[in-house]
């Protein structure tokens, strides 16, 4: 079979789709990604690429849809419901130039099935116009199916171009045991995160408890690090060491780093996980799914985005404390390590997520797909 993958231009949205890609090849199937630009992080998961869109970046597209502004959280103020509008209104501004790409790139490879990820408007468009069964490759937490009517409610003038009356109806595909499209498939989160340089000390034991401190791959490149400043220093009264993980972004915002914390070069971030006590994080959904795949209390700290719809899925489970950035303390930091009931409450959920059926045990399902289709 010929799979067609698509997402935004962003890790959050195509890194959860590579373990799923990983095993249908593996399985013997041609794959092909269509992304935009930039396409450095998909290109490194050494998968073929074809360039769709008008060689403009996300974060150009974004700033044009929003009168040349881009912030992670919206600007502040915003609602759960409504950070989800704006996002909807910018990745559907986004994907706009990528609809003619991908229509001819699935119509002149072939493509048998079309996976993509939930904030890609132009797929179920594409999907719809060709008659191909297409699958909606949830990212994390939230509800694909209420993602993609957000987006097409953005999207009807593109429809009505192409002559198609609205999206078709994807199988869901989630990942992970909490969240997603309840009435679809459901698979094990399997984190990836790149390729990288795993420092030999996280291999041994450490002397005291580590913490990861990441903001993930967005926020600190858009807004700064100013959201852990209060974090790193309540860090210095705890017994514990704090590793920033937040890529080569500005610290001078934290001043002086105290002498139990330190920045860390690029490294992928499941291997600094596993060798991590906890996670202190924004609620980014790479971050999460990986901390949770590791059976890892975790402390969010929302900035915007999806970030405390993710909170509140996380901390009603058990598995993560929340805070602001603002208000974050030493005592909160302690709980974190020394909470019995949070750790208990994640190594369960770290087995619900254990006992999900794996990429290549899904593999027969999406060839079902296909056949059934034909």
């Amino acid at each position: 079979m010929r799979i067609l993958l698509t997402g935004p231009a962003a890790a959050g949205h195509l890194f959860p789709m590579v373990p799923t890609a990983q095993a249908l090849r593996a399985a013997g199937h041609d794959i092909l990604f269509a992304a935009s630009r930039p396409m450095d992080q998909i290109r490194s998961a050494g998968f073929p690429i074809v360039e769709i869109g008008d060689g403009r970046s996300m974060r150009e597209l974004f700033e044009e849809a929003n009168d040349g502004q881009f912030s992670y959280n919206g600007g502040g103020g915003l609602t759960q419901d409504g950070l989800f509008d704006l996002a909807a209104r910018a990745f559907a501004h986004a994907a706009r130039p990528t609809v003619d790409g991908l229509l001819d790139a699935a119509t002149a490879w072939g493509a048998d099935l079309l996976v993509h990820g939930a904030f890609q408007a132009a797929a179920p468009l594409v999907a719809a116009k060709l008659k191909i069964p297409s699958v909606l490759h949830n990212y994390g937490i939230p509800t694909g199916r209420d993602i993609v009517e957000r987006l097409a409610a953005n999207f009807t003038d593109v429809y009505e171009q192409h002559g198609v009356a609205g999206p078709v109806t994807p199988t869901s595909l989630s990942i992970g045991p909490l969240g997603g499209d309840p009435d679809g498939l459901r698979m094990r989160y399997v984190p990836y995160n790149g390729g990288g340089v795993v420092p030999s000390e996280f291999l041994r034991p450490a002397d005291r408890p580590r913490v990861l401190i990441t903001l993930g791959t967005v926020v600190a490149a858009v807004d700064g690090v100013s959201a852990i400043a209060c974090l790193v220093e309540a860090a210095a009264s705890v017994d514990a060491d704090f590793l920033l993980a937040v890529d080569d972004a500005d610290l001078a915002p934290l001043g002086t780093l105290p002498d139990n914390v330190r920045a860390l070069p690029w490294v992928p971030l499941a291997e600094l996980v596993r060798h991590s006590d906890a996670v202190i994080q924004h609620g980014g959904a790479g971050t999460t799914g990986t901390t949770l795949s590791a059976g890892i209390p975790q402390l969010l700290l929302p900035q915007g985005a999806d970030n405390f719809f993710v909170a509140d899925v996380l901390t009603a489970a058990g598995i993560a404390l929340r805070s602001t950035s603002d208000t974050v303390d030493s005592e909160i930091l302690t709980r974190l390590l020394t909470d019995p009931d949070l750790r208990a409450a994640a190594t369960r959920v770290q087995a619900e997520n254990d006992a999900l059926p794996t990429p290549a045990a899904m593999v027969p399902t999406l060839e079902a797909l296909v056949t059934e289709a034909r």
